[in-house]
């Protein structure tokens, strides 16, 4: 019998984190979490059947050892405070994964690859308030997560940056659709389950077709997932 492939799970502890971890133990998966420590409790519905390294998620020997031996990586990244929390995070995880293992991040659409997506004015309005709120209050620092994208795109790692809509709780609607660009038609929904999120994410890790791509998803039965359907349907 073939040993289980290892996946580390990095912020295991939040919304998506957990739902990672769920769909990691659905796939026979050996799990690793990291999250601080005061968040270990929120893990309690996994004892026993997961490693959890408690630690910041940007803290290099936590990672270090988290990651060792790990065939994938995943790792929600966010942005909290003013210390380049995403940035460490995201850097931890390039240095210290082993060569040719699956590294998928987590993004909101703002992130941008390739400059090629379109947002409506809506979206740019919101991010623009957002963001400038956040830097008052110093909880978030959206420029963060912009960072610790850039010097992902820029490794030779094999990375995929799934880049989500809006979320929301609710019965899985199956796994998310996906572009290249936030504007593409399919995408006009701006909403997807978020467990669905989190499976999209873990099945990316055996999808070869996503590395060094970065997805931009949205839910399978949102209007605009369907709309497109039917068009390739006729």
């Amino acid at each position: 019998m073939e040993p289980k492939q290892r996946m580390c799970v990095v912020g295991a502890s939040g919304k998506l984190g957990r739902y990672l971890v769920g769909h990691a133990l659905d796939r026979g998966y050996e799990v690793v979490g990291v999250c601080r420590e005061q968040s270990v409790p929120k893990l309690a519905d996994f004892e026993g059947r997961i490693t959890v390294l408690p630690g910041a998620t940007d803290d290099r020997d936590v990672i270090a050892r988290a990651v060792s031996g790990c065939d994938a990586v995943l790792t929600v990244l966010v942005p909290w405070g003013r210390n380049h929390y995403a940035t460490g995070t995201a850097q931890a995880v390039l240095d210290h994964a082993h060569p040719g293992a699956r590294l998928v991040f987590s993004c909101g659409w703002h992130i941008t690859r390739d400059g090629k997506d379109v947002y409506s004015r809506k979206f740019r309005l919101y991010a623009a308030v957002f963001g400038r709120l956040a830097k008052l209050t110093r909880v978030v620092d959206v420029d963060d997560q912009v960072e610790a994208c850039r010097r992902i795109f820029a490794s030779d790692t094999r990375w995929t940056v799934v880049r989500g809509s809006d979320l929301e709780e609710g019965d899985s609607q199956g796994l998310p659709v996906w572009s290249r660009h936030v504007g593409d038609p399919i995408l006009a929904s701006n909403l997807t389950r978020r467990v669905d999120y989190a499976r999209f994410m873990v099945e990316a890790v055996a999808n070869d077709a996503l590395v060094h791509e970065a997805p931009a998803v949205v839910g399978r039965l949102t209007p605009s997932a369907l709309a497109h359907a039917g068009r390739i349907a006729q």
